[in-house]
């Protein structure tokens, strides 16, 4: 009974199948299918990435959302658009020389041309000319001759009025029986420099000829002087007082006075800008390299309007944002002067002041293909794709960034292959 028993139990060991081990062929399973689901998904990261893409398209993947647009051909043309004020530029004060009480002043805006009178003082009229020079003497005719000449006449005179006396004494008078003439006053010197000759220019122009415009004041200058004096109402006297007269290199728009009727003339009685509308801009002093003199820019004037200007002067000094603290350098934000000049008035209109956008035009390409930047994806490698509609990534240069869009370039890319945005 044993033996069978035990011949029964050999039996059913022999023909059983044995039992896995705990932890065996099912965890080996499930690990090869967790690596199996890894290297997928790092062969989907690999194509969304681009890696290895280089020049030619890369492994797809799947379509992600966003719009799709196409690539097409376009002129990309790079501006710059600051915003800036019209006006008539900044107020200066006039270098009025004239001393005593201001008894007139001109309206504000008023413009003053050659020959018209810009205030008055103690009622003599202070007369606008042209020119750079400032008015530092006064202009005429001297009463008085050199001193040493003066003095060698004054002895001979002496010298031959006593010898005069002594002979009239001893024989009456003299061998033909005549008195010596009366000695004349010394001539007067005649002024010589270039204030004279801008002066005179502008005499000329107003009218009062009859003299040689040149660097020296003469008679026939003097004369002609007296007659401007007796148009103003002023004495004839033939000299230019240095409070008489204030130098601009052209026409003036005044601008606030000063003072008041009744007070005292100085440096401050009056301000001018030029007559011309100009463009003023705060451009950031990183990045104005567009503000060269001479270039020509467009303004866009608040009525929607766009006329040409140029760049007239750019400033030297940068100037710090207002509400800069002391600890904050302001660099970020530093501005330099920007003035540009508009040639043609009459496209401005009646407008006298208001804010504007200046626009420069700087580089341009034409016919290149170009796509919304916003279509750019950075590939691990560096540099920059592009997403097909079909979720395949390809390498491209890219080139001009203007309106939105950028020039790209590259052998996978063609004009009308569709790209995806992505969101």
């Amino acid at each position: 009974m044993a033996d069978v028993a035990d011949t029964a139990d050999t039996a059913d060991t022999a023909g059983a199948v044995p039992l896995p081990p705990r932890g065996g062929p099912r965890r080996r399973t499930a690990l090869i299918a967790s690596v199996g689901a890894v290297v997928v998904t790092a062969v989907a990261v690999v194509g969304a990435l681009g890696l290895g893409g280089g020049e030619e398209e890369g492994p797809s993947a799947p379509p992600r959302a966003g719009s799709v647009v196409p690539v097409t051909r376009a002129t990309l043309t790079e501006r710059t658009q600051v915003d800036g004020r019209l006006g008539y530029g900044t107020e200066i004060p006039l270098p009025v020389r004239a001393t005593g009480t201001v008894t007139w002043l001109p309206e504000q805006g008023a413009t003053v041309r050659r020959g018209g009178v810009l205030l008055r003082v103690d009622d003599r009229p202070v007369v606008l000319l042209y020119g750079r020079l400032p008015m530092y003497r006064d202009l005429g005719l001297t009463a008085t001759s050199d001193t040493t000449d003066t003095t060698d006449t004054t002895v001979t005179e002496s010298t031959e009025s006593t010898e005069s006396t002594e002979s009239t004494e001893a024989a009456g008078s003299g061998e033909d029986g005549e008195r010596a003439a009366p000695t004349e006053p010394p001539a007067p010197t005649e002024l010589k420099g270039m204030d004279v000759l801008q002066f005179e220019t502008n005499l000329a122009a107003l009218g009062y000829t009859g003299f040689t415009v040149d660097e020296t004041f003469t008679a026939k200058t003097a004369q002609a002087v007296e007659r401007w004096q007796k148009a103003l109402g002023l004495p004839e006297t033939g000299t230019v007082g240095i409070g008489d007269v204030v130098y601009s290199t052209g026409r003036v728009r005044i601008g606030r006075p000063g003072v008041r009727l009744g007070d005292a003339a100085g440096e401050n009685t009056l301000t001018y800008t030029g007559t011309a509308r100009k463009v003023v801009v705060d451009a950031s002093a990183a990045d104005a390299a567009w503000a060269v003199r001479g270039t020509g820019v467009r303004v866009r004037l608040p009525d929607g309007k766009t006329v040409k200007g140029e760049v007239a002067s750019v400033g030297k000094q940068a100037t710090a944002p207002e509400g800069s603290g002391e600890g904050d350098s302001g660099q970020s934000g530093a501005t330099v002067p920007v003035t540009v000049t508009i040639r043609d008035q009459k496209s401005v209109g009646r407008l006298e002041s208001g804010p504007v956008t200046v626009e420069y035009v700087g580089r341009e390409v034409k016919d290149v293909l170009a796509v919304p930047v916003a279509a750019l994806v950075a590939l691990a490698e560096g540099g920059h794709g592009l997403e097909t509609e079909q979720g395949r990534f390809v390498a491209v240069r890219t080139g001009l960034f203007a309106d939105g869009k950028v020039e790209v370039s590259g052998p996978a890319v063609r004009e009308g292959m569709k790209v995806r945005i992505p969101e």
